[in-house]
Protein backbone atom coordinates (compact mmCIF):
# COMPACT_ATOMS: atom_id res chain seq x y z
CA UNK A 1 0.00 0.00 0.00
CA UNK A 2 1.24 3.35 -1.10
CA UNK A 3 1.59 5.67 1.96
CA UNK A 4 -0.11 9.13 2.35
CA UNK A 5 2.18 12.38 3.71
CA UNK A 6 1.24 15.39 4.37
CA UNK A 7 2.99 17.55 2.58
CA UNK A 8 1.48 20.95 3.98
CA UNK A 9 -0.61 22.26 6.46
CA UNK A 10 -2.60 25.54 7.19
CA UNK A 11 -5.48 27.21 8.99
CA UNK A 12 -6.77 30.77 9.69
CA UNK A 13 -6.68 32.03 13.20
CA UNK A 14 -10.04 30.94 14.47
CA UNK A 15 -13.17 33.84 15.12
CA UNK A 16 -15.75 34.26 16.99
CA UNK A 17 -18.85 33.95 14.92
CA UNK A 18 -21.07 36.71 14.70
CA UNK A 19 -19.15 39.36 16.84
CA UNK A 20 -15.61 38.51 15.48
CA UNK A 21 -12.82 39.49 13.01
CA UNK A 22 -14.31 37.19 10.75
CA UNK A 23 -17.88 37.77 10.87
CA UNK A 24 -17.99 39.37 7.31
CA UNK A 25 -15.85 36.59 5.66
CA UNK A 26 -17.53 34.09 3.86
CA UNK A 27 -16.54 30.37 3.94
CA UNK A 28 -16.19 30.90 0.54
CA UNK A 29 -13.41 33.23 0.97
CA UNK A 30 -12.16 31.89 3.99
CA UNK A 31 -12.27 28.25 1.84
CA UNK A 32 -10.09 30.01 -0.97
CA UNK A 33 -7.26 31.45 1.12
CA UNK A 34 -6.67 28.34 3.19
CA UNK A 35 -6.74 26.43 -0.43
CA UNK A 36 -4.54 28.62 -2.26
CA UNK A 37 -1.39 28.42 0.58
CA UNK A 38 -2.01 24.98 1.35
CA UNK A 39 -0.89 24.69 -2.71
CA UNK A 40 1.59 27.10 -2.18
CA UNK A 41 2.78 25.69 0.95
CA UNK A 42 3.74 22.29 -0.73
CA UNK A 43 6.16 22.92 -3.49
CA UNK A 44 4.07 21.38 -5.71
CA UNK A 45 3.24 23.07 -9.21
CA UNK A 46 -0.73 23.60 -9.48
CA UNK A 47 -0.87 21.13 -12.17
CA UNK A 48 0.13 18.22 -9.89
CA UNK A 49 -3.08 18.63 -7.94
CA UNK A 50 -5.58 15.99 -8.52
CA UNK A 51 -8.65 16.63 -6.57
CA UNK A 52 -9.78 19.10 -3.80
CA UNK A 53 -11.71 18.12 -0.88
CA UNK A 54 -13.48 20.20 1.87
CA UNK A 55 -15.67 19.48 4.70
CA UNK A 56 -18.69 21.85 4.94
CA UNK A 57 -21.65 22.80 6.97
CA UNK A 58 -24.79 24.76 7.37
CA UNK A 59 -23.12 25.76 3.70
CA UNK A 60 -26.52 25.91 2.43
CA UNK A 61 -25.61 22.77 -0.66
CA UNK A 62 -23.53 23.73 -4.07
CA UNK A 63 -20.47 22.63 -3.82
CA UNK A 64 -17.85 24.79 -2.12
CA UNK A 65 -14.80 22.90 -2.77
CA UNK A 66 -15.00 23.26 -6.42
CA UNK A 67 -15.76 26.84 -5.39
CA UNK A 68 -12.22 27.45 -4.08
CA UNK A 69 -10.59 25.33 -6.79
CA UNK A 70 -11.60 27.64 -9.79
CA UNK A 71 -10.76 30.78 -7.09
CA UNK A 72 -7.71 29.21 -6.03
CA UNK A 73 -5.93 29.02 -10.10
CA UNK A 74 -6.76 24.79 -10.18
CA UNK A 75 -9.67 25.11 -12.70
CA UNK A 76 -8.62 21.82 -13.74
CA UNK A 77 -8.90 20.66 -10.20
CA UNK A 78 -12.63 19.30 -9.55
CA UNK A 79 -14.33 19.24 -5.94
CA UNK A 80 -15.75 17.53 -3.46
CA UNK A 81 -18.45 19.18 -0.66
CA UNK A 82 -18.20 16.74 2.83
CA UNK A 83 -20.13 16.38 5.21
CA UNK A 84 -20.20 14.28 8.47
CA UNK A 85 -21.41 16.82 11.00
CA UNK A 86 -18.36 18.27 13.00
CA UNK A 87 -15.83 15.42 11.65
CA UNK A 88 -16.45 16.55 8.23
CA UNK A 89 -12.73 18.30 7.88
CA UNK A 90 -11.40 14.74 9.44
CA UNK A 91 -13.70 12.81 6.83
CA UNK A 92 -12.20 14.90 3.95
CA UNK A 93 -8.47 14.68 5.13
CA UNK A 94 -9.45 10.80 5.09
CA UNK A 95 -10.54 10.62 2.12
CA UNK A 96 -7.63 12.21 0.63
CA UNK A 97 -5.35 9.40 1.96
CA UNK A 98 -7.39 6.72 1.01
CA UNK A 99 -7.77 8.26 -2.36
CA UNK A 100 -3.89 8.11 -2.82
CA UNK A 101 -2.92 5.23 -0.71
CA UNK A 102 -5.09 3.60 -3.16
CA UNK A 103 -3.24 4.88 -6.07
CA UNK A 104 -6.31 6.44 -7.91
CA UNK A 105 -4.77 10.41 -6.72
CA UNK A 106 -1.03 11.92 -6.74
CA UNK A 107 -1.86 15.03 -4.65
CA UNK A 108 -5.25 15.99 -3.29
CA UNK A 109 -6.16 19.40 -1.33
CA UNK A 110 -8.41 18.50 2.20
CA UNK A 111 -9.84 19.81 4.74
CA UNK A 112 -12.52 22.23 5.77
CA UNK A 113 -14.58 25.58 5.60
CA UNK A 114 -17.03 27.43 8.23
CA UNK A 115 -18.68 30.87 8.62
CA UNK A 116 -21.53 29.96 11.17
CA UNK A 117 -21.47 33.94 11.12
CA UNK A 118 -22.80 34.00 7.21
CA UNK A 119 -24.17 30.75 7.32
CA UNK A 120 -27.89 30.44 5.44
CA UNK A 121 -31.13 29.83 7.06
CA UNK A 122 -33.42 27.30 5.65
CA UNK A 123 -36.72 26.82 5.78
CA UNK A 124 -39.10 24.24 4.46
CA UNK A 125 -43.01 23.38 4.57
CA UNK A 126 -43.94 21.67 7.36
CA UNK A 127 -45.79 18.72 5.35
CA UNK A 128 -49.65 18.59 5.94
CA UNK A 129 -49.52 22.49 6.20
CA UNK A 130 -48.63 25.93 4.46
CA UNK A 131 -46.40 26.69 7.35
CA UNK A 132 -42.92 27.41 6.84
CA UNK A 133 -40.73 25.68 9.32
CA UNK A 134 -37.83 28.45 10.02
CA UNK A 135 -34.93 28.01 10.51
CA UNK A 136 -34.70 24.03 9.85
CA UNK A 137 -31.83 21.78 9.51
CA UNK A 138 -32.08 18.80 8.38
CA UNK A 139 -31.65 16.13 11.07
CA UNK A 140 -29.18 13.27 11.40
CA UNK A 141 -31.66 11.63 13.39
CA UNK A 142 -35.16 10.75 14.67
CA UNK A 143 -35.49 13.22 17.37
CA UNK A 144 -36.40 12.14 20.97
CA UNK A 145 -36.56 13.70 23.77
CA UNK A 146 -33.67 11.99 25.19
CA UNK A 147 -31.75 12.37 21.97
CA UNK A 148 -32.95 15.97 20.29
CA UNK A 149 -31.33 16.06 16.96
CA UNK A 150 -31.35 20.13 16.92
CA UNK A 151 -29.88 20.70 20.55
CA UNK A 152 -26.26 19.69 20.97
CA UNK A 153 -26.38 20.60 24.71
CA UNK A 154 -28.52 17.71 25.67
CA UNK A 155 -27.93 15.59 22.89
CA UNK A 156 -23.94 15.65 23.27
CA UNK A 157 -22.73 17.29 26.31
CA UNK A 158 -25.30 16.08 29.12
CA UNK A 159 -25.73 12.64 27.70
CA UNK A 160 -21.95 12.53 27.64
CA UNK A 161 -22.19 14.18 31.62
CA UNK A 162 -24.94 11.32 32.60
CA UNK A 163 -23.80 8.03 30.99
CA UNK A 164 -19.65 8.68 32.49
CA UNK A 165 -20.72 10.21 35.61
CA UNK A 166 -19.17 13.48 35.45
CA UNK A 167 -19.79 16.46 37.51
CA UNK A 168 -20.19 20.40 36.53
CA UNK A 169 -17.23 20.47 38.74
CA UNK A 170 -14.62 18.12 36.55
CA UNK A 171 -15.85 19.88 33.61
CA UNK A 172 -15.32 23.67 34.80
CA UNK A 173 -11.89 22.75 35.45
CA UNK A 174 -11.25 21.05 32.05
CA UNK A 175 -12.83 24.17 30.36
CA UNK A 176 -10.57 26.49 32.07
CA UNK A 177 -7.24 23.89 31.90
CA UNK A 178 -8.31 24.65 28.10
CA UNK A 179 -7.99 28.17 27.90
CA UNK A 180 -4.86 28.52 29.97
CA UNK A 181 -3.20 25.86 27.52
CA UNK A 182 -4.92 27.95 24.35
CA UNK A 183 -3.45 31.38 25.72
CA UNK A 184 0.12 30.00 26.38
CA UNK A 185 0.22 28.70 22.89
CA UNK A 186 -0.84 31.62 21.94
CA UNK A 187 1.81 33.71 23.61
CA UNK A 188 4.54 31.19 22.84
CA UNK A 189 4.06 31.71 19.14
CA UNK A 190 2.85 28.09 18.86
CA UNK A 191 0.61 28.78 15.83
CA UNK A 192 2.48 31.13 14.23
CA UNK A 193 3.73 29.03 11.53
CA UNK A 194 0.48 27.28 11.10
CA UNK A 195 -1.74 30.25 10.60
CA UNK A 196 -2.52 32.13 7.35
CA UNK A 197 -3.15 35.95 7.97
CA UNK A 198 -6.37 37.11 7.04
CA UNK A 199 -6.73 40.35 5.52
CA UNK A 200 -10.10 42.04 6.75
CA UNK A 201 -12.28 44.65 5.95
CA UNK A 202 -14.49 45.98 8.57
CA UNK A 203 -17.89 47.59 8.30
CA UNK A 204 -15.70 51.13 8.48
CA UNK A 205 -13.45 50.27 5.36
CA UNK A 206 -10.62 49.93 7.85
CA UNK A 207 -8.42 47.25 6.72
CA UNK A 208 -6.47 44.58 9.41
CA UNK A 209 -4.89 41.50 9.70
CA UNK A 210 -6.29 38.43 11.32
CA UNK A 211 -4.09 36.05 12.45
CA UNK A 212 -4.32 35.05 16.37
CA UNK A 213 -7.39 33.04 17.44
CA UNK A 214 -9.48 35.32 19.63
CA UNK A 215 -11.77 33.28 21.15
CA UNK A 216 -9.61 31.61 24.35
CA UNK A 217 -10.70 34.09 27.07
CA UNK A 218 -7.64 35.46 29.71
CA UNK A 219 -8.28 35.70 33.13
CA UNK A 220 -10.89 33.20 33.26
CA UNK A 221 -11.37 31.53 36.77
CA UNK A 222 -13.85 28.37 38.02
CA UNK A 223 -15.65 30.84 39.98
CA UNK A 224 -16.30 32.87 36.73
CA UNK A 225 -17.16 29.44 35.07
CA UNK A 226 -19.05 28.20 37.93
CA UNK A 227 -21.52 31.60 38.21
CA UNK A 228 -22.73 30.74 34.48
CA UNK A 229 -26.30 29.57 33.71
CA UNK A 230 -27.02 26.54 32.81
CA UNK A 231 -28.59 25.86 29.39
CA UNK A 232 -31.22 24.16 30.39
CA UNK A 233 -32.01 25.51 34.12
CA UNK A 234 -35.96 23.78 33.70
CA UNK A 235 -33.80 20.04 33.94
CA UNK A 236 -32.48 19.35 37.26
CA UNK A 237 -29.38 19.06 38.09
CA UNK A 238 -28.33 20.03 34.48
CA UNK A 239 -24.63 20.96 34.17
CA UNK A 240 -23.79 22.14 30.98
CA UNK A 241 -22.78 25.99 30.22
CA UNK A 242 -21.58 28.37 27.69
CA UNK A 243 -18.71 27.99 29.55
CA UNK A 244 -17.86 23.94 29.33
CA UNK A 245 -19.18 24.04 25.68
CA UNK A 246 -17.46 24.49 22.84
CA UNK A 247 -17.84 28.31 20.66
CA UNK A 248 -19.43 29.15 17.59
CA UNK A 249 -16.84 29.79 15.09
CA UNK A 250 -15.48 30.76 12.14
CA UNK A 251 -12.28 29.60 10.18
CA UNK A 252 -10.36 27.50 7.49
CA UNK A 253 -8.00 24.91 7.36
CA UNK A 254 -6.27 22.82 4.53
CA UNK A 255 -3.69 19.88 4.16
CA UNK A 256 -2.12 18.65 1.20
CA UNK A 257 -1.89 14.72 1.07
CA UNK A 258 0.32 13.06 -1.43
CA UNK A 259 1.71 9.76 -2.04
CA UNK A 260 5.39 8.82 -0.72
CA UNK A 261 6.46 8.09 -4.01
CA UNK A 262 5.16 10.96 -5.71
CA UNK A 263 6.41 13.22 -2.89
CA UNK A 264 10.22 11.78 -2.89
CA UNK A 265 9.73 12.18 -6.92
CA UNK A 266 9.26 15.65 -6.24
CA UNK A 267 12.29 16.10 -3.98
CA UNK A 268 9.57 17.21 -1.53
CA UNK A 269 10.36 16.73 2.50
CA UNK A 270 6.75 15.50 3.97
CA UNK A 271 5.92 16.75 7.75
CA UNK A 272 4.28 14.05 8.41
CA UNK A 273 2.16 11.06 7.70
CA UNK A 274 -1.36 9.66 7.75
CA UNK A 275 -0.70 6.36 9.25
CA UNK A 276 -4.53 5.48 9.97
CA UNK A 277 -8.39 6.68 10.82
CA UNK A 278 -11.27 5.14 11.72
CA UNK A 279 -15.27 6.09 12.07
CA UNK A 280 -17.80 4.45 14.09
CA UNK A 281 -21.35 5.09 14.85
CA UNK A 282 -23.36 4.24 18.01
CA UNK A 283 -26.86 5.30 20.03
CA UNK A 284 -27.45 9.26 19.40
CA UNK A 285 -28.07 9.15 23.34
CA UNK A 286 -23.79 8.16 23.10
CA UNK A 287 -22.74 10.80 20.43
CA UNK A 288 -20.11 12.15 23.18
CA UNK A 289 -18.81 8.33 23.45
CA UNK A 290 -18.32 7.66 20.23
CA UNK A 291 -14.60 9.20 20.34
CA UNK A 292 -13.36 6.89 22.54
CA UNK A 293 -14.53 3.64 20.24
CA UNK A 294 -13.26 5.63 16.70
CA UNK A 295 -9.93 6.11 18.93
CA UNK A 296 -9.72 2.25 19.49
CA UNK A 297 -10.45 1.39 16.22
CA UNK A 298 -7.91 3.75 14.49
CA UNK A 299 -5.13 2.62 16.30
CA UNK A 300 -5.91 -1.14 16.13
CA UNK A 301 -5.71 -0.23 12.17
CA UNK A 302 -2.72 1.31 12.52
CA UNK A 303 -0.83 -1.16 14.94
CA UNK A 304 -0.10 1.01 17.48
CA UNK A 305 -0.72 0.55 20.96
CA UNK A 306 -2.50 3.40 23.16
CA UNK A 307 0.71 3.93 25.46
CA UNK A 308 2.56 5.15 22.41
CA UNK A 309 0.48 8.14 21.33
CA UNK A 310 2.36 11.43 22.16
CA UNK A 311 -0.44 13.75 21.85
CA UNK A 312 -4.29 13.66 21.32
CA UNK A 313 -6.97 16.02 20.64
CA UNK A 314 -10.22 15.31 21.48
CA UNK A 315 -12.52 17.74 20.63
CA UNK A 316 -13.82 19.55 23.35
CA UNK A 317 -17.67 20.21 21.68
CA UNK A 318 -18.19 19.96 25.42
CA UNK A 319 -15.77 19.53 28.35
CA UNK A 320 -17.66 16.35 29.23
CA UNK A 321 -16.17 14.51 25.89
CA UNK A 322 -12.32 14.80 26.67
CA UNK A 323 -13.29 14.14 29.95
CA UNK A 324 -15.09 10.75 29.42
CA UNK A 325 -12.94 9.72 27.05
CA UNK A 326 -9.92 10.52 29.44
CA UNK A 327 -11.37 8.52 32.26
CA UNK A 328 -12.27 5.58 29.97
CA UNK A 329 -9.00 5.15 27.86
CA UNK A 330 -6.90 5.88 30.90
CA UNK A 331 -5.23 8.60 29.05
CA UNK A 332 -2.28 10.94 30.55
CA UNK A 333 -4.21 14.71 30.90
CA UNK A 334 -1.09 16.46 30.43
CA UNK A 335 -0.69 14.79 26.78
CA UNK A 336 -4.48 15.42 26.05
CA UNK A 337 -5.36 18.86 24.72
CA UNK A 338 -2.01 20.53 25.24
CA UNK A 339 -2.84 23.53 23.28
CA UNK A 340 -6.71 24.18 24.03
CA UNK A 341 -9.36 22.81 21.73
CA UNK A 342 -13.22 23.96 21.36
CA UNK A 343 -13.85 24.95 24.80
CA UNK A 344 -10.86 27.52 24.43
CA UNK A 345 -9.99 27.72 20.06
CA UNK A 346 -13.41 27.15 19.29
CA UNK A 347 -15.05 24.88 17.12
CA UNK A 348 -15.66 26.08 13.30
CA UNK A 349 -17.90 22.76 13.08
CA UNK A 350 -16.87 21.68 9.23
CA UNK A 351 -13.05 22.72 9.83
CA UNK A 352 -12.18 21.29 13.40
CA UNK A 353 -11.07 18.04 12.02
CA UNK A 354 -9.03 19.41 9.75
CA UNK A 355 -7.42 21.96 12.37
CA UNK A 356 -6.46 19.43 14.48
CA UNK A 357 -4.82 17.77 12.13
CA UNK A 358 -2.67 20.88 10.85
CA UNK A 359 -1.82 21.74 15.09
CA UNK A 360 -0.53 18.24 15.50
CA UNK A 361 1.51 17.64 12.47
CA UNK A 362 3.02 20.99 12.89
CA UNK A 363 3.43 19.82 16.81
CA UNK A 364 4.76 16.69 16.04
CA UNK A 365 7.57 18.55 13.22
CA UNK A 366 8.59 21.05 16.21
CA UNK A 367 9.45 17.79 18.51
CA UNK A 368 11.53 16.43 15.62
CA UNK A 369 8.40 12.86 15.63
CA UNK A 370 6.11 11.37 17.10
CA UNK A 371 2.78 9.47 17.49
CA UNK A 372 -0.62 12.08 17.51
CA UNK A 373 -4.31 11.18 17.05
CA UNK A 374 -7.02 13.34 16.28
CA UNK A 375 -10.53 12.31 17.64
CA UNK A 376 -13.88 14.08 17.56
CA UNK A 377 -17.64 13.26 18.30
CA UNK A 378 -19.92 14.01 15.79
CA UNK A 379 -24.06 14.93 15.62
CA UNK A 380 -26.51 12.01 15.12
CA UNK A 381 -24.21 9.55 16.91
CA UNK A 382 -21.28 9.49 15.24
CA UNK A 383 -17.16 9.54 16.04
CA UNK A 384 -14.66 10.15 13.88
CA UNK A 385 -10.49 9.43 14.92
CA UNK A 386 -6.82 9.73 13.13
CA UNK A 387 -4.16 8.61 13.55
CA UNK A 388 -0.44 10.74 12.34
CA UNK A 389 3.05 9.99 12.57
CA UNK A 390 6.23 12.34 11.72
Amino acid sequence: MIDAVILSACRTAIGTARKGALRDTSAFELATLVVREAAHRSGLPLEAFDDLILGESLAGGGDIARYAAIEAGLTHVPGLAHNRHCASGLASVASAAASVRAGMDRAVIAGGTQSSSTAPVSRRRIPGTDDLQDPWMSPSHVSTPEAPNNDMGILVGWNTAQLAGISRTEMDAWALRSHERAIRAIDEGRFTDEIVPVEVTDRDNAVSVFEVDEHPRRGSTLEKLASLKPLHPEIEGFSITAGNASGVNDGAAAVVVASSEFAEAQGLTPIAMVRAWASVGVDPVQTGLAPIAAIRKALDRAGIGIGAVDLFEINEAFASVPVAAVRELGLDEARVNPFGSGCSLGHPIATTGARMVVTLAHELRRRGGGTAVAAMCAGGGMGSAMVITA
